[in-house]
């Protein structure tokens, strides 16, 4: 049916919630809507705009932010799904340093990659292939976990999370 962003009264990054709940939190006059999509939700007599980032009408304090743990879909999700290497779609996740040269398995050394250009480089610096980053891989702020494992995300969620860009590289043709 649909989600919503929460941000919290100071605008920070809450949770996602189910559309129904977000219409209920605005209802209840405990949020107001930030962005609201196109269509509408009627009933006997009223019409919501469907909402999909809602913020707090108070401050709502959150204990403490932990960081998103490195797993292969984190990953795969903060790229985009894209290598790294050729920005075809990306299905495994590659060392920049290799872990057989020193590399550790940290968030600012791994990044997206396809099976063609993770075989290709395989335990090689990208110096050694010619290859670089056009944009240095990065750990993701906490705010990004609340949208962890939802598979279709709003687009007007992004300047609300801080995601990082897609990665770009240059490569030679593969």
């Amino acid at each position: 049916m649909g989600a919503a962003l929460v941000l919290n009264a100071t605008y920070e990054p809450l949770c996602v919630v189910p559309l129904r709940r977000a219409v209920v939190l605005v209802l209840a006059e405990k949020a107001v809507v930030v962005e609201a999509s196109d269509r509408v939700m009627h009933s006997e007599r009223l019409a919501v705009p469907i909402p999909t980032v809602v913020r707090l009408a108070r401050f709502v304090r959150v204990p403490y932010r932990r960081e998103i743990p490195l797993t292969r879909r984190a990953v795969l999700d903060r790229d985009g799904h894209a290598c790294a290497y050729c920005k075809n779609r990306a299905d495994t996740i590659d060392h920049v340093r290799p872990r057989s040269r020193g590399g550790t398995h940290v968030w600012t050394n791994v990044v997206a990659a396809c099976a063609r250009c993770n075989h290709r480089k395989g335990d090689r610096l990208l110096s050694e292939l010619g290859w670089h980053l056009a944009v240095s891989p990065v750990q993701p702020p906490a705010t990004v976990a609340v949208v962890m494992g939802w598979t279709v995300r709003e687009p007007t969620w992004e300047r609300y999370l801080g995601l990082v860009p897609t990665y770009e590289a240059i490569a030679p043709a593969v």
